[in-house]
């Protein structure tokens, strides 16, 4: 009887639980400004809770997964990409994977990435969630527009 309630209790507690999110960690993800970003991170972006990962300086929300966050990545002050900029921080847009968008931070230190799943959340809330928190990496550059 022990062994039978020890299952049915260890079923209901495990079912509730989702699987561990795994991505693999950005080069610098050690760097204490990764520490500094990661400790500001929302719990929640829209409708996603967030989840466990398996990585230094990583998250991810949604069920199945929405939106992916990195810390860690080599700056970046030189790219082709296209430049936008929400809530006051500059991200280069990679839609090659579309309809799955990367977003990589232009001119901080270390560089951030989120990738977002545009059939399941919106861009433009997720780089706003994590907007106040990527702001708190040093900025040694900024998107230009030229202008005619």
């Amino acid at each position: 009887m022990r062994k039978i309630l020890f299952l049915t209790i260890s079923t209901i507690l495990l079912s509730g639980c989702s699987a561990v999110v795994s991505l693999e960690a950005a080069e610098f993800a050690n760097d204490p400004n990764c520490a500094e970003v990661s400790v500001r991170l929302p719990d929640q972006i829209g409708e996603f809770p967030q989840r466990f990962t398996n990585a230094q300086a990583t998250k991810a929300w949604g069920e199945p997964t929405a939106i992916l966050f990195r810390c860690g990545l080599e700056p970046v002050v030189i790219s082709t990409l296209p430049c936008v900029t929400a809530s006051d921080v500059d991200w280069l847009v990679d839609d090659s994977n579309a309809p799955s968008f990367r977003f990589i931070s232009f001119g901080t230190t270390p560089a951030v990435e989120v990738i977002v799943d545009s059939e399941q959340a919106s861009g433009a809330t997720a780089l706003d969630s994590v907007a106040q928190a990527v702001m708190k990496l040093p900025l040694s550059a900024n998107c230009t527009v030229a202008t005619d």
